[in-house]
């Protein structure tokens, strides 16, 4: 049970709710500050990671899944509770772990920034630390819930006590899987995450109605010397696509719901060409732009994290680098984002860090620094001693207690080639992403189909669970009304002697270009609505490419740098051919088509539309690449040249 840190997590969340009992958390019937005797210190605070069950390693499952488990949900929803509830000033709140990440920019667990970087969290963007600093956080996130979990718990009697210890002990953290086919008649966004502000929490003093720790967070109080900025200084709780830009602002998630279905196709792509064609650490890990050697590879899994970020906040805290770890959904996000690094390593067990200058400042890290497996992954102690996790340590996830039920059992498969590991990951990857590739005709996808042979794809009107996202006067309708799921072109079509073209727009730009997050989006033919803030969703949207910034505050180190992402069109395409717009996806009929009707727009988190020749280090380019389709279903497709035909901007 962790016994050396439990009390030190417990106790602190046990007094603060005492004294807040008028606040929705949970009331479990009984003074909860009598447990302060059983209080444990330790200085620094080990990341341990969870222990094995019966000799087994439990896996992270995806939140619609662990929703299926009635013990393990209520345990879930009453952990998240009871952190969101502990006091912003313990450093194993909420607040304080969220913190680690940007603002309040200060120290944790003692670990001093270097001079000069006060103005910067601890993680580490466009850099080869991504993927990896990630991992021990998300651990000391999971430890510290699953603390909480375990004492929660031991508070149920009779028969339940079994019951839920034995789902207490099984726990793990889940993730939102962004990029595969939701329930029939579900959002893409889960419902629990952006259904309703409360929840029925069956607890071990009965049923209770509390604030849902999946919806928001409360600050208590809100820190206006962290958040300086306008509305986020008057904003109690985070915020996703807010309603307005003053104090009174709620969540929209019916946009957000809106703008994840509209670009799952997208989403699925950019995982899918990740898997099959980034197989260098190099370039898979982060998106900072390398001229040399990249022309074929623009694309990143922090580049695809970005685009997820901003479009989960629509102008809310998700969409800011330094205040996005508060909203609740950014912890399922980069589980997701572990589990899609967990994958790739599977298939690319070889291929791990080479020294790498940092590009930009960290709280501990300064540009220019060089980075490699042994960088210390602060703030994050692997021993008491001021040994700091690295990401060598931490290269395969069971040194801190789970897995991922693509990868469940498979032990040291993420750094040693294993053959048999790696056609189950890549049955896994075109199960569960394949559906909007050409491969799929190939392979026969195991993508849903109805009796007319329609492919079944995250609709937009998926989202009739939310609230009807009710149009501006301006927009003039809604977009509820999107059009049927089409149907899959005849293979013929599509590939040829078991080849077919990948089409995409090479994105590169200067992440700080507009001093905070902005939109990329391609349209085929103007935007419908003339609302730029329904673009997101828009009927005649091709993809978008999101810019995940931060905004200017005094001593934060902005710089110029560039990073690149993509926006995949096959999937888009494939539906004119469909429709009969087009005959097919070779160069001949395309290259004049895009030329024709592609058309881009900038838009801030905001609205405001910004005219693209003044987005500083913006360069669209419209390339081709022959692929060869997989054979079979353990098989991924087989990327060869690539054909540059024009430039968008």
């Amino acid at each position: 049970m962790l016994l050396s840190n439990l009390g030190r997590v417990l106790i602190p969340a046990l007094l603060f709710l005492v004294h807040h009992a008028a606040s929705q958390a949970y009331d479990y019937g009984f003074d909860l500050s009598k447990l302060a005797s059983r209080q444990a210190t330790s200085s620094p605070f080990v990341v341990k990671g969870l222990p094995p069950v019966k000799g087994n390693i439990p896996v992270r499952q995806e939140i619609r899944q662990l929703q299926k488990s009635p013990e393990k949900w209520t345990l879930y929803i009453l952990g998240l509770s009871m952190m969101q509830y502990m006091d912003q000033s313990d450093q194993l709140s909420w607040y304080q772990i969220a913190g680690i990440h940007g603002v309040p920019f200060q120290d944790w667990d003692g670990v001093n920034p270097t001079p000069g970087n006060e103005m910067s969290g601890y993680c580490t963007h466009i850099s080869v630390l991504f993927p990896t600093w990630h991992r021990p956080y998300l651990a000391l996130y999971e430890q510290v819930l699953y603390s909480l979990i375990q004492q929660i718990a031991s508070y149920y009697e009779g028969d339940e006590l079994t019951l839920y210890q034995n789902a207490a002990a099984n726990f793990r953290i889940p993730y939102f899987d962004w990029a595969t086919l939701p329930p029939a008649g579900e959002s893409l966004l889960p419902f629990s995450v952006g259904g309703s502000a409360t929840v029925n929490a069956s607890g071990p003093n009965g049923v209770q109605t509390i604030a849902n720790p999946l919806y928001t967070y409360q600050f208590k109080p809100l820190n206006s010397t962290a958040f300086i900025q306008a509305p986020y200084n008057q904003w109690l709780t985070t915020v996703r696509a807010p309603t307005s830009d003053n104090g009174t602002a709620k969540s929209n998630d019916t946009k957000i719901a809106l703008a994840l279905d509209r670009n799952f196709p997208s989403f699925q792509q950019r995982l899918y060409n990740l898997f099959s064609n980034y197989g260098n650490y190099s370039t898979f890990s982060n998106e900072g732009w390398i001229p040399e050697g990249q022309e074929n590879h623009y694309d990143s899994i922090e580049s695809l994290h970005d685009t997820i970020h901003t479009l989960t906040g629509l102008g809310g805290h998700m969409a800011w680098i330094p205040f996005s770890s508060f909203d609740p959904i950014f912890f399922l996000h980069h589980t997701m984002v572990d589990r899609v690094f967990a994958m790739w390593q599977v298939l690319y067990p070889t291929s791990w860090i080479t020294p790498t200058p940092a590009a930009t400042n960290s709280y501990t890290t300064s540009e220019g620094q060089i980075q490699d497996a042994q960088t210390p992954l602060t703030p994050f102690y692997a021993n008491t001693d001021g040994t700091f996790w690295t990401s060598d340590a931490v290269r395969d996830t069971h040194v801190f207690g789970y897995s991922y039920p693509e990868i469940a059992g498979l032990n040291h498969a993420l750094q040693r080639p294993n053959a048999r590991a790696q056609a189950r990951v890549r049955a896994a990857i075109n199960r569960l992403y394949g559906g909007s590739s050409p491969a799929s005709l190939a392979i026969g996808s195991a993508r849903k189909r109805d009796t007319n042979g329609r492919v079944l794809p995250a609709d937009p009107r998926s989202a009739r669970k939310y609230p009807v996202y009710q149009p501006s006067k301006l927009e003039g309708r809604s977009w509820m009304g999107s059009p049927s799921s089409p149907r899959l072109p005849p293979a013929g079509k599509i590939i040829t002697d078991n080849k077919y073209r990948e089409w995409t727009a090479n994105i590169r730009v200067i992440k700080q270009a507009l001093e905070g997050p902005f939109f990329i989006h391609l349209f085929f033919g103007d935007p419908v609505s003339p609302n730029p803030q329904a673009w997101a969703f828009g009927p005649n949207l091709a993809g978008t490419l999101s810019v995940f910034a931060s905004p200017p505050m005094p001593g934060m180190q902005m710089g110029g740098k560039v990073t690149s992402g993509t926006v995949p069109l096959t999937s888009e395409l494939m539906k004119k051919v469909t429709e009969g717009e087009i005959d097919s996806l070779h160069p001949e009929v395309i290259e004049p088509y895009l030329k024709a009707n592609l058309k881009l727009r900038v838009v801030k988190t905001d609205g405001a539309v910004v005219d693209p020749a003044t987005v500083q280090g913006l360069k669209i380019g419209i390339v081709s690449s022959e692929v060869k389709a997989p054979a079979s279903d353990e098989e991924l497709p087989s990327w060869e040249g690539q054909t540059v035909h024009f430039d968008l901007i």
